[in-house]
Formats: structure tokens, C-alpha cells, sequence
């Protein structure tokens, strides 16, 4: 019993130890792109508020000034995952802006130029 427990758990240790290194082997420019895609489709689904976006989008514009900032003298393992860190902070704020239930205008949102609703 010993003897399968010992290489599973050693496999096991191996797996959980590989999946942060994943996030990180996308490229800078790969995860801004995605997540510029993902407020993009947000906002034309209508699941993201043009308030909503733009703010969103601010955000990914500060962090990609900071990017700048940190290449100007080489990128160090601190300031990657530093950048890891803000891109994940944004991919939440876009998962939760887009399941918050606060559509854009035409979707439930009766204050629009119509007020007769």
C-alpha cells in the first residue's frame, strides 16, 4: 500500500506545483489581449455597462503604464507576478461586473430617453 501511495502523492505534489506556472507562461501582451477581448464581448453582449467597461478598461491601461515602467530596466520575477497579480484582480472585476445583473441601456434599464415604462 505504501509503495502506491508514496508515487501518487509524489505525482500529485508535481501537478498542483505545475498549474501556477501555466498562468504565467501566457505572455504579458496575450493576457491583456484576452482580457480587452472579454470587456469588449461584455459590453456588446450587454452584460457589461459602458460605465462598467470603461472603467475596466482604465484599469488594463494603468497596469499596461506600469508594464511599460518595469520593462524600461528588465522584468524580474517580483515584477511578473506583480503583473500577474493586477491581471488577475482585472479578470475578477470582469467576471463579477459581468454577472452582476446590471445591464446596459435596452436591457431592463427603463431610464433611458422612453420613461413611459
Amino acid at each position: 500500500m505504501k509503495k502506491i501511495l508514496i508515487p501518487i502523492v509524489a505525482v500529485s505534489a508535481l501537478a498542483a506545483a505545475t498549474v501556477p506556472a501555466v498562468a504565467s507562461a501566457q505572455s504579458i501582451n496575450q493576457r491583456q489581449d484576452q482580457l480587452e477581448r472579454r470587456i469588449d464581448m461584455g459590453q456588446r453582449n450587454g452584460t457589461l455597462t459602458r460605465g462598467e467597461a470603461y472603467r475596466l478598461r482604465a484599469e488594463l491601461r494603468e497596469t499596461a503604464r506600469l508594464e511599460s515602467r518595469y520593462r524600461r530596466g528588465g522584468l524580474s520575477g517580483w515584477e511578473r507576478a506583480d503583473l500577474d497579480r493586477r491581471f488577475d484582480r482585472i479578470s475578477a472585476q470582469i467576471r463579477y461586473e459581468r454577472h452582476d445583473r446590471d445591464y446596459g441601456y435596452g436591457y431592463g434599464d427603463h431610464r433611458g430617453p422612453d420613461r413611459r415604462w
